[in-house]
C-alpha cells in the first residue's frame, strides 16, 4: 500500500511539474469504491498528452465535469486548491479524498489542460429511488427500515448497502433467527436513480435444543434451568418464546444463576463460561454453563454501628432480617440496607449511607457482617429532568417523583419514585438518573423514558357454571389526551348476565393525590334459577379515593341506582312475588383498607385488611346499613409453594324497614366451594328459592403449590377448605328455613394459564351442610382475550 502511494504521489509531481504546450489532459488514477465497483466514468473524452518540462504548475482555472445534481461551485469548495497559488501532488491527493470521504462520488479524477487549467471529472452516486423487501414474515418493514442507513432520496453507496444488510442480519439474529439470509438487488433507473429491493430468506426461529451444567454439585441441572429465563425447546411450548436462543437472554441467565446462589449461601460462586454452540444445521443451540460452586457459609456475628451523631445502633435492630446461624442470603442483606436506611431517614437523618462490611471466615464457614450506618453527602434535588415523552405530560411523571426541587436526595424515594412510574404502565422503558448540578452539593434528576400504546381493544369469551356462556367486548384507554385519566367502556353478554359499564378515573384530581372515579352501568341478572326472578339495575356513582401512605387507603362514593324486580314464576316464593317492582337507592360507601400483600395480583407474602360500610337512605326508597369486613394472610412455606387464610363478614341491616331480597348477600359458587351461588341462605321450602341472607362469614384456607411440569405450561395447584354460614332474611314463618350453623368444604382446584386465557377449575366436596342447602360440587371459570 505505501509503494502504490509513493508511486501515485511521484506521477502527480511529475505532471505537475512538466512544461509545454498541452495537447490533451492527463487523468490521475481513479480511486474507486469500496470493492471498485460504481457507475463508468465517461468515455469519448481527447485525452491529452503531457509537454517535456515546466518547473511549476499555477492554477488559473478549475473546470469541473460530469455533475447532475449537483453544483459545481459545491465540488470546488471542497478541493484544497486555490486559483493563482502553486499546486503540488499533496494538495491534489487531500482534495481527491475529500471528495471521495462526501460519500456523493462513484468516481473522481483530476486532470490539467492547457497549463493552468485544473479539470474534475466526476461521477455522482445515484439516488435511491425506493427500498422493497421480499418474503417478510416475523419482521414488519417499518422496523428493519428505522434501523437503516439507506433511505428514499438519499445517496446510495456501497458501503452503506453493505452496513445495512449486516444490520438486518443483526436484526433477526436478536430475534433468534440466525439461519437468516439477505441479498440485496439493484435496479438502475434514469437521471441516475435506484430501487433497492432486499430479498428475504428469514428462516425458522434459531431454539435451545439442550441447556447443560458443568461443576454442579448440590444442585441438579432441572433445578437449576427452572432459574433461567431460556427454556429447551419443546413441541408443546408453541405459544412460547424463552425457547428461542437470545444472547441477551443468555447474559440474563448469568445473573439469575449469580444471585441463586448467592441467595442460598454459596458466597464463593463464580460462572466460569457460559457457551452458545450453534448446531451443524443451523438450527438449534446447545448452551453450556461452566460452575464453581464454592462453599456454603453462615451468617457469623450480625453488628451495627453508627458514625452519627445521637443515633443509638441498638434503636435499628428490628430492621435486621438477617440472624446468626442461619444460611448467608445476599437478598436479606439488601433487604436490611433498605429498611434500615428508611428507619434511619424516618429518625429525621436526611443524608445517610448504611454499607454492609463483611468478614470471610472460609476456614469455619461463616460471614460477619456490620451494618456500618456513616453521614452520606449531603446533596439537594436541583431540578428535574424528563424526557422522551412525547404524548405524555410532563405533570404525569413528576407528580409521581417522591422528591421535588429543593429536597434532601434520598436514594430509597428516588427507587421508589421510579417504580411509581414504572407502575403507570404508560412506558415501555423508565430509567430514572442522577447527574451533578451546578453546585457540588445539588443533584440533577433525570427520568427517560420510552412511551408504549396505553389503548386496549379487548375481545373475550368464556364459560362459567354459574353465568354459562359469556363474550366480552372493551375499550379503554390508560392514558387519556396524555394526561394520565383512565377511560373505559365495557360490554358484557352471557347467557345469564348482561352488563355496559362506563368508568372514568382522574388520578390526581385537581392536581392533589386525591382519585376521582366516575362510573354509569345498566346490569341485568337471570336469577330464575336460584330466586326465580330477574333483576335489572342501572345507575351511575362517583368517588374519591386517596392514599394516606403507601400502606394505608381509604374512599368514598356515591352510588344511585334503580333496581327493578321481574318476571316471577307462578309458584315462586311469596317473599320473591313481594318483592316485584322498582325501587331507588341512593348510599353512601366509604372504605379504609390496609394493605402489606408483595403483590395485588399474585400476592405471595403480606396480608391486607378491608372494611367497607354503606349508608343507604339519603333519599331513595331503601334504608340500610350494610357492613364488610375482608382480611387476607399470605405466607411462603417454600418457593412456590404458598399458604394463604382469607376470612370474609357481612351484616346489613334495614332502618325501620325489611331488607329487599336483591340487597342481601348471596353465598356459593366462587367464594364457598362446594355450594351453589345461594346455596347457602335463607329458603322457602316450598319453592326452593334462596331468600338471601343479612348475615355471613367465610373462612379459607389454602394452599397452592407447582404440580412439577415445566414453568412455561402454567400449570399451578391449590388444596382448600372452606367454612362459613349464611343466615337471618327477615322473613319468618312456617315455610322458611334458617340456620346460622356451620357449613364446610374441602377440595382441590387446577388453574392453567393458557395462551387462550386463564382456565381454573375446582372441585369441592361439602361434609357439613344444611340438608335445605344446595350444593354444586364443580365449578369451571374460562375466560379469554384477544
Amino acid at each position: 500500500m505505501m509503494t502504490r502511494t509513493r508511486n501515485r504521489t511521484a506521477l502527480l509531481t511529475a505532471v505537475l511539474l512538466a512544461g509545454g504546450t498541452w495537447t490533451a489532459s492527463l487523468i490521475v488514477p481513479t480511486l474507486a469504491l469500496a470493492q471498485g465497483q460504481g457507475p463508468a466514468a465517461p468515455a469519448g473524452r481527447p485525452v491529452p498528452q503531457a509537454p517535456s518540462a515546466a518547473p511549476q504548475v499555477v492554477i488559473q482555472t478549475i473546470r469541473v465535469e460530469g455533475t447532475q445534481r449537483i453544483e459545481p461551485d459545491t465540488v470546488r469548495n471542497y478541493l484544497n486548491i486555490r486559483l493563482g497559488e502553486p499546486v503540488t501532488a499533496d494538495i491534489v491527493d487531500r482534495s481527491l479524498k475529500t471528495l471521495f470521504a462526501t460519500g456523493l462520488f462513484a468516481d473522481v479524477s483530476v486532470g490539467i489542460d492547457r497549463g493552468d487549467i485544473l479539470v474534475v471529472r466526476v461521477v455522482e452516486n445515484p439516488i435511491v429511488n425506493r427500498i422493497a423487501f421480499e418474503g417478510l414474515d416475523k419482521l414488519e418493514e417499518k422496523d428493519l427500515l428505522a434501523e437503516m442507513q439507506l433511505r428514499p432520496r438519499v445517496v446510495y453507496t456501497r458501503s452503506k448497502l453493505q452496513a445495512d444488510v449486516q444490520r438486518l442480519i443483526d436484526i433477526y439474529r436478536k430475534n433468534s433467527r440466525f439461519a437468516a439470509a439477505i441479498e440485496p438487488k439493484i435496479i438502475q433507473l434514469d437521471q441516475n436513480r435506484v430501487d433497492l429491493v432486499f430479498e428475504v430468506k428469514e428462516g425458522e426461529a434459531t431454539t435451545v435444543s439442550k441447556i447443560t451444567f458443568v461443576g454442579n454439585r448440590q444442585y441438579g441441572d432441572s433445578s437449576l434451568r427452572s432459574e433461567l429465563v431460556s427454556s429447551e425447546y419443546r413441541w408443546y411450548r408453541f405459544w412460547a418464546s424463552d425457547d428461542s436462543y437470545d444472547p441477551d437472554r443468555v447474559a440474563f441467565d448469568r445473573e439469575k444463576l449469580r444471585r441463586f446462589y448467592l441467595k442460598q449461601g454459596y458466597a464463593d460462586f463464580r460462572i466460569q463460561s457460559a457457551v452458545a454452540e450453534l448446531a451443524p444445521d443451523r438450527k438449534s443451540f446447545y448452551l453450556t454453563f461452566t460452575l464453581d460452586e464454592g462453599q456454603r457459609y453462615k451468617y457469623g456475628k450480625i453488628n451495627i454501628t453508627s458514625q452519627l451523631k445521637n443515633l443509638d445502633p441498638q434503636a435499628l435492630s428490628k430492621s435486621l432480617v438477617t440472624a446468626s446461624g442461619e444460611w448467608y442470603n445476599t437478598e436479606q442483606i439488601e433487604t436490611t440496607v433498605e429498611k434500615l436506611t428508611q428507619q434511619v431517614g424516618d429518625l429525621g437523618y436526611a443524608f445517610v449511607d448504611i454499607q454492609p462490611v463483611t468478614n470471610r471466615d472460609a476456614q469455619n464457614r461463616v460471614i460477619d457482617i456490620t451494618f456500618d450506618v456513616r453521614e452520606g453527602p449531603k446533596a439537594y434535588v436541583e431540578r428535574i429532568d424528563v424526557s422522551g415523552n412525547i404524548r405524555t405530560q410532563d405533570r404525569v411523571l413528576r407528580r409521581e417523583f417522591r422528591l421535588v426541587e429543593g429536597d434532601a436526595f434520598n436514594a430509597s424515594r428516588l427507587r421508589r419514585s421510579e417504580q411509581r412510574i414504572k407502575d403507570l404502565g404508560f412506558f415501555k422503558s423508565v430509567e430514572v438518573t442522577r447527574e451533578q448540578g451546578t453546585q457540588p452539593d445539588q443533584i440533577v434528576l433525570k427520568a427517560r423514558v420510552e412511551e408504549q400504546s396505553t389503548g386496549d381493544l379487548t375481545v373475550g369469551g368464556g364459560f362459567s357454571t354459574s353465568d354459562g356462556p359469556l363474550g366480552e367486548i372493551g375499550i379503554r384507554e390508560r392514558n387519556l389526551l396524555g394526561q394520565g385519566q383512565d377511560l373505559k367502556v365495557t360490554t358484557l353478554i352471557a347467557a345469564k348476565r348482561s352488563k355496559l359499564d362506563v368508568s372514568f378515573v382522574e388520578p390526581y384530581f385537581l392536581d392533589r393525590q386525591l382519585a376521582l372515579t366516575l362510573d354509569a352501568f345498566h346490569t341485568t341478572r337471570d336469577l330464575q334459577k336460584y330466586s326465580s326472578y330477574d333483576w335489572r339495575s342501572t345507575g351511575a356513582a362517583f368517588g374519591f379515593g386517596w392514599q394516606l401512605n403507601d400502606e394505608w387507603g381509604q374512599s368514598v362514593k356515591y352510588t344511585l341506582r334503580s333496581d327493578r324486580i321481574s318476571n316471577i314464576e307462578a309458584d315462586a316464593s311469596r317473599y320473591v312475588r313481594e318483592s316485584v317492582g322498582t325501587t331507588l337507592s341512593s348510599f353512601v360507601s366509604h372504605t379504609i383498607a390496609f394493605d402489606r400483600r408483595d403483590s395485588r395480583r399474585n400476592p405471595t407474602e403480606g396480608y391486607m385488611l378491608s372494611l367497607e360500610n354503606d349508608v343507604a337512605g339519603l333519599g331513595g326508597d331503601t334504608k340500610y346499613l350494610r357492613t364488610n369486613l375482608r382480611a387476607e394472610y399470605y405466607y411462603p412455606v417454600m418457593p412456590e409453594v404458598v399458604a394463604s387464610m382469607r376470612a370474609n363478614l357481612g351484616n346489613i341491616v334495614g332502618f325501620g324497614e325489611d331488607v329487599r331480597i336483591n340487597d342481601r348477600f348471596y353465598i356459593g359458587g366462587d367464594d364457598f366451594r362446594g355450594f351453589r351461588t345461594g346455596g347457602v341462605a335463607t329458603r322457602d321450602r316450598a319453592s326452593g328459592d334462596s331468600l338471601g341472607a343479612q348475615n355471613y362469614y367465610i373462612l379459607t384456607q389454602e394452599v397452592s403449590f407447582p404440580l412439577g411440569l415445566p414453568k412455561e405450561l402454567g400449570l399451578s395447584a391449590r388444596l382448600f377448605h372452606d367454612i362459613g354460614s349464611a343466615w337471618g332474611a327477615d322473613v319468618t314463618g312456617p315455610g322458611v328455613s334458617d340456620s346460622s350453623s356451620l357449613r364446610a368444604s374441602f377440595g382441590i382446584g387446577f388453574t392453567w394459564v393458557s395462551p387462550f386465557g386463564p382456565i381454573r377449575v375446582d372441585f369441592g366436596i361439602p361434609y357439613l351442610k344444611q340438608k335445605y342447602d344446595r350444593t354444586q360440587n364443580f365449578t369451571f371459570g374460562f375466560a379469554t382475550r384477544y
